[in-house]
């Protein structure tokens, strides 16, 4: 069983590793959401994190008659891509009817790290207004943010100067934190959580590189490592960074690697371990420096 750690200071014990439902894409069956939830259940999972969007709303669904079955295992986070209340308040209430519970536990605002789109959904009539609605209306529990690229460490430091969100989601591995900037934003977002009892849930511990235009099927964006060892060095990197938790790639044919190496975390590699892995396994960065990822 995979070890838990309180989330944040919202009460729950989650599990190391958070599913993350980008692994469900259109095509998902409902027999692959019924091998995956019995890995989960396996493993002892007991946090799923979704969203509207993935996999054009197939994800939500599949995940919905996870909830009619076993609603009180599952701490239960989705996120909403829309800046206005009016458009948060419309996704939010497709995506209660899509996973079939009155509550959602976690609502995070998706991808959050544009100037613009940032006024908009922090400012009046904004996102952020009808989620503190929703909450106090018992629809939902607590509010995230998440966001991808290099902004996103800095990007959620603005965030939490403005709002006391309960969770953040955003990027680390080791070739990000080989980026001196990057890594020095992370490490003062990362103090600043700790300090507030805010979740801190990290995304591509287990990137490798950008597809570089070599042919690849409906998993992540990028290109991942998949052999059990580098999969376990990486894990064990990304959650030496406690306490903090790893949302699963978007590759079911990896899951389990992951929740193998979660089960019992290796000590921190060094970092000559983490340099030979890149090296040998030509670890590249996937964001460029001003893109993002919706």
């Amino acid at each position: 069983m995979i070890p838990t750690q309180p989330f944040g200071s919202t009460g729950h014990h989650s599990t190391l590793t958070l599913f993350g439902g980008a692994a469900f894409s259109p095509d998902s069956t409902a027999a692959e959401a019924d091998r995956v939830l019995e890995l989960l259940l396996h493993h002892g999972v007991n946090h799923l994190d979704t969203a509207h969007s993935y996999g054009s709303g197939n994800s939500e669904t599949l995940i919905g008659p996870w909830m009619e079955q076993h609603r009180d295992r599952f701490f239960l986070a989705t996120k909403t891509g829309e800046r206005t209340a009016e458009g948060a308040r419309a996704e939010l209430e497709l995506s209660r009817r899509r996973l079939r519970s009155d509550t959602i536990d976690l609502i995070q605002m998706h991808n959050l790290t544009g100037d613009e789109e940032w006024e908009t959904a922090m400012g009046p009539g904004g996102a952020l207004e009808e989620l503190v609605a929703a909450r106090e209306r018992g629809v939902v529990c607590f509010i995230g943010v998440t966001g991808h690229g290099l902004v996103a460490p800095r990007m959620h430091l603005r965030s939490l100067r403005r709002f006391p969100f309960d969770a953040v989601l955003l990027p680390m591995n080791y070739v990000l934190a080989s980026n001196p900037d990057y890594y020095g934003d992370f490490m003062r977002l990362k103090a600043l959580c700790f300090e507030r009892g805010v979740a801190v849930q990290l995304i591509k511990a287990v990137a490798r590189r950008p597809w570089g235009g070599r042919a690849h099927g409906s998993g992540p964006w990028y290109e991942p490592l998949d052999s059990p060892q580098d999969i376990a060095r990486a894990v064990a990197y990304a959650l030496s960074f406690a306490p903090a938790f790893i949302n699963t790639m978007a590759d079911l044919d990896l899951l389990p690697m992951v929740l193998e190496a979660a089960e019992a975390p290796a000590p921190r590699p060094s970092d000559a371990e983490m340099a030979a892995m890149l090296a040998d396994q030509a670890m590249q960065p996937i964001f460029e420096q001003h893109a993002t990822i919706h």
